[in-house]
């Protein structure tokens, strides 16, 4: 074979290559980080732009009812008849969908969650504001969305969400309000809650009390990451809530 000939047959080959790579990127590029254990039929078929599912708002499809095991079942129909009670906030959107990929993780989290939510002696109410506090601090669009209409259901003052949502100054708020976003403003905020405001928190709440309102907030907290990493987006066309910055 001549020299000529052996150059152009490289070049062939080389432009064979640079043409399949590019579609490999192609392909990568489209599916735009959905979760590497979806099949290319589910992504082209449930997946929006940048790697989100349609149904589920996330990174992740929604996990069906026959993939589980179990307790996967359990949790799943559990969830199921929340979503139909009107009790659960977001159906399967969210953190209750999510935590369908880890059964036993999601089931001892409902548990805690269940007694913050209906039997703490904190109550409702500042149950609901301790997660205010949470989302606005870590700026969990999804999660304040969620939540600000609940919190005004349960008791929490416009004005009290107003301090919370714009980071307003605590002046004439109530000394058990004040105490739960100065708490959680420095905890999740800062980094660091300092003798004063856990002394104040611990006079007005007592420790039982006070714990369960921190456990909230750790709650919440890692519902907000979860919801971050997945990317969860709002429900099409719902408004959201709170400020981008």
């Amino acid at each position: 074979m001549s020299s000529t000939v052996r150059t152009a047959s490289i070049g062939v080959l080389m432009v064979l290559a640079l043409i399949l790579l590019e579609g490999r990127d192609i392909a990568s590029s489209q599916a735009g980080g959905a979760s590497a254990t979806a099949s290319t039929a589910e992504i082209s078929a449930g997946a929006l732009r940048n790697g989100v599912y349609a149904e589920s708002g996330n990174r992740l499809p929604l996990v069906k009812r026959d993939d589980l095991d179990d307790l996967g079942k359990t949790l799943y129909d559990q969830v199921d008849a929340d979503v139909k009670s009107g009790r659960a906030l977001a159906g399967f959107q969210g953190p209750l969908g999510l935590a369908l990929y880890s059964p036993r993780v999601a089931a001892g989290d409902q548990r805690k969650n269940n007694y913050l939510r209906f039997e703490s002696p904190i109550g409702r109410r500042f149950y609901e504001l301790a997660i205010l506090v949470t989302a606005r601090e870590l700026d969990q669009q999804f999660e304040w969305t969620a939540h600000e209409p609940a919190a005004v259901r349960a008791g929490v003052e416009p004005a009290v969400i107003d301090v919370v949502k714009n980071r307003l100054a605590l002046t004439g708020l109530q000394p058990r309000d004040a105490a739960v976003i100065q708490l959680g403003r420095e905890a999740l905020g800062h980094g660091v809650v300092t003798s004063p405001t856990y002394a104040e928190a611990l006079r007005l709440f007592g420790p039982h009390d006070l714990f369960d309102v921190v456990s909230v907030m750790a709650y919440y907290s890692a519902t907000a990451v979860l919801l971050t990493a997945f990317d969860q987006q709002l429900a099409p066309g719902q408004t959201p809530l709170l400020p981008t910055r």
